[in-house]
């Protein structure tokens, strides 16, 4: 079954011009055919009627039967030529054309209907037969005449006027499915301008669908555009909401971390839950979807995190070298990609020693590579697990951060990868939709 509309209008078309040509054909055909064929059958009659006034019964030699004047046509003359004509009397034939030489046509059959029929010729070729039974004023001598004319020539004749009718019909069905192509095509332009328009909103070029000016599309843009709005609502009110939470959760826990002593014991617990607070209010965060018709310019996202960590990159002695085009953008938002970059970026700071090197190209593949010790290929999938560390004497942190960018980078279209940089240290490789 074809999945195309354009393909299943075009087949239906060509199907049903296909048929309309071809009954055309055939009724057209039908037409001219009887006509050439009554053409044929009118000059047999124009013959017989000459023939038949042209019979004569001489009395003077008892009553012998003589044709005047017949035929002159050459055609009567062409030895087997299939223009025949024979006159009986008796059961006996008493005149005939030339063109049959010694050769006789039998009796027509009794009770034949009159008029034009079909028959065969001495070399039994296929002939136009006309035969006429009459009598001669003067006389009851019941005479039979035949004439014919080739079946051949009358099917090359018939041949001859289809010809042009099948090209003109052909020309015709030509110029109906290229009618039908542009009718197609024009028709579904508006579907495949509103198929572009949906991937500019994706793209974050523009936040809404223009308005195709085509009725029947209008209603469904109209839709589209309303639930693209009520996305960025929910959205905006979930968020809303997490960070009424966060602040709700976060402050008790921070005046009972200012109320108890540096050294007591729940200290550690009350660090424990701010971390995951943070932990599950970010992964509710990265599980919400995505606002469409959102693009990040990626460049000032790095520049913004950068001047964030330029404190420990001093107090390290730590350079950054940056590679991005200047079009780089990422189709979501500058949140998530704060959040990707800023948590991949902290984490080379950590661990990385005098090279902070993060590289954009065209993509959109992010690569974020420090000089530290890095990780071994077998650790990579377990550093990307909620919480895992694989070093607890490490610099500090929670184990989340890793994880945090790979669900983030999902989210969007893209994905994490965890690999060994040139300087020595680990190479974060992100690929995310541009």
């Amino acid at each position: 079954m074809m999945r195309s509309i354009r393909a299943r209008m075009l087949v239906l078309a060509a199907v049903w011009i296909t048929v309309a040509l071809l009954a055309a054909f055939l009724a057209i055909g039908s037409v001219l055919g009887r006509f050439v064929s009554e053409r044929y059958d009118a000059e047999l009659r124009a013959i017989a009627d000459t023939l038949i006034a042209g019979v004569e019964v001489e009395d003077d030699d008892g009553g012998r039967i003589e044709v005047d004047s017949p035929p002159t046509d050459p055609r009567f003359m062409l030895p087997l030529s299939g223009w025949y004509w024979q006159l009986r009397a008796d059961g006996h034939v008493i005149a005939k054309s030339d063109s049959l030489f010694d050769a006789s046509f039998a009796l027509p059959e009794r009770g034949r209907a009159p008029g034009p029929g079909r028959g065969r010729g001495p070399g039994s070729e296929p002939l136009r037969v006309l035969s006429e039974d009459f009598t001669v004023p003067g006389s009851d001598m019941q005479l039979s005449l035949i004439v014919t004319a080739p079946a051949r020539e009358v099917w090359d004749s018939l041949a001859e006027v289809r010809r042009p009718l099948a090209i003109s019909l052909a020309v015709l069905g030509l110029g109906l499915a290229l009618a039908v192509a542009v009718q197609v095509f024009a028709g579904l332009g508006s579907t495949r301008k509103l198929g572009d328009d949906l991937r500019r909103v994706r793209a974050g070029e523009v936040e809404h669908l223009p308005s195709p000016g085509v009725r029947e599309l209008d209603p469904l843009v109209t839709e589209i555009n309303a639930a693209l709005d009520q996305n960025a609502t929910l959205l905006a009110r979930s968020r809303q909401h997490l960070g009424n939470l966060a602040h709700s959760l976060k402050t008790p826990l921070s005046a009972l971390s200012n109320d108890l002593p540096p050294d007591h014991a729940g200290q550690a617990l009350i660090t424990r839950m701010d971390r995951l607070i943070g932990w599950h209010l970010r992964r509710a965060r990265s599980s919400q979807p995505r606002v469409l018709g959102q693009r990040t310019p990626v460049r000032e996202v790095i520049d913004d995190i950068l001047l964030v960590l330029r404190h420990p990159m001093a107090d390290k002695g730590m350079r950054a070298e940056v590679t991005c085009p200047p079009g780089a953008a990422f189709a979501g938002e500058r949140q998530d990609l704060e959040e990707i970059i800023g948590n991949l970026a902290e984490n080379a700071v950590k661990w990385g020693g005098s090279i902070l090197r993060i590289t954009v190209t065209p993509g959109l593949t992010i690569r974020i590579e420090d000089d530290g010790p890095g990780m071994a290929e077998t650790d990579a999938p377990r550093a990307l697990i909620r919480g895992a560390r694989l070093d607890e004497n490490g610099p500090p942190g929670s184990g989340l951060g890793l994880a945090i960018v790979a669900d983030l980078a999902a989210l969007n279209g893209g994905e994490l990868r965890l690999e060994r940089s040139e300087l020595g240290g680990l190479a974060a490789v992100l690929i995310l939709p541009d």
